[in-house]
């Protein structure tokens, strides 16, 4: 039996690049289909992020013109994931699978083929992972990879070079709806459902067209919130840091009373500076980490809802 797939497209201002991603998918749907490996009740579901330009606009137009075009729209912009999350919890209703990929045309189309075979081989999560960086910058090539080494040393489970693209089955969409997080982060959170699960290799493409969503302000956002969202061992980094302070400063004491001792003349006026600036840096930055997970913790509290939708095409 052919699977019905729903590929969902979180969309952000994406007029320029659009027009082109409309085209290729349509095209390739049309080959899926043609060669049976999805069913004729197949969508692309293009989901709107609260975008200020034409987005939705062109979504509504491809989806009269084609029923193979769906769009969900958010009543405001919520985010990446929360939009992402949106059109995966629409599409757990009426798909076997889903596939998540970016709107900008980096990530290859022709990784559904290989998606849909593992698929077939009985897998519930496929990741699509990227097989080289070559393309990127150093320093983002630099901070991306160093990004997954360090959430992998502090405990989180998560898969090394792996963005958002991504097939899971249906059973996979319903497990992912029992996860209540406002703090989403869904390169951690997958992981954790424990389904069966394989990698599929591809190389990632340059932008089409547009401009990034993700500047240097967002990524950094978007990785702290990782790290505090999977892992509390800052908060143990912080206690450790306090004890070897502690031993540091009964060490500079001994050291400080042994000298005055032995009758040597102790100027201490720089290393008391040193001190309390460093101490007072230590504790900021100890009292900032701690006030992310209470902040955390706060919106996590509050339970309101990580999206609203305010209109659907389909």
């Amino acid at each position: 039996m052919r699977p019905i797939l729903y590929l969902v497209i979180p969309c952000y201002n994406e007029e320029e690049v659009l027009p082109e991603t409309h085209k290729r998918l349509k095209e390739k749907f049309t080959t899926l289909m043609k060669e049976q490996k999805i069913s004729s009740k197949s969508r692309v579901l293009f989901c709107n992020d609260g975008s200020k330009d034409q987005t939705w606009n062109l979504i509504t137009n491809y989806h009269q013109e084609d029923n193979l075009f769906s769009g969900l729209k958010l009543s405001r912009n919520r985010g990446h994931q929360n939009v992402l999350l949106a059109g995966l919890m629409y599409a757990k209703d009426k798909a076997d699978i889903a596939i998540s990929m970016d709107a900008d045309l980096q990530d290859d189309i022709n990784v559904i083929d290989a998606m849909l075979a593992e698929y077939q081989k009985g897998k519930d999560v496929v990741y699509g992972v990227r097989s080289s960086r070559t393309k990127d910058t150093f320093f983002k090539r630099f901070t991306a990879q160093g990004f997954y080494r360090l959430m992998k040393s502090l405990g989180v489970d998560i898969v090394y070079n792996h963005a958002d693209c991504r097939l899971l089955s249906k059973r996979s969409l319903q497990a992912l709806a029992e996860f209540q997080e406002v703090n989403l982060f869904l390169r951690g959170i997958v992981p954790l459902i424990g389904f069966d699960s394989s990698i599929v290799y591809y190389e990632r493409n340059e932008r089409f067209a547009g401009t990034s969503k993700y500047p240097l302000k967002k990524m950094l956002s978007f990785a702290f919130d990782g790290i505090t969202s999977f892992s509390i061992k800052p908060l143990r980094l912080i206690l450790s840091t306090g004890v070897l302070i502690i031993f540091i400063s009964i060490v500079i004491m001994l050291y400080t009373l042994i000298t005055k001792i032995m009758g040597n003349p102790i100027d201490s006026t720089h290393l008391l500076i040193i001190s309390i600036w460093f101490i007072g840096g230590l504790q900021m930055l100890s009292i900032g980490i701690v006030g992310e997970y209470i902040g955390k913790i706060y919106h996590e509290t509050k339970r309101r809802p990580r999206y609203i939708v305010e209109e659907i095409i389909d």
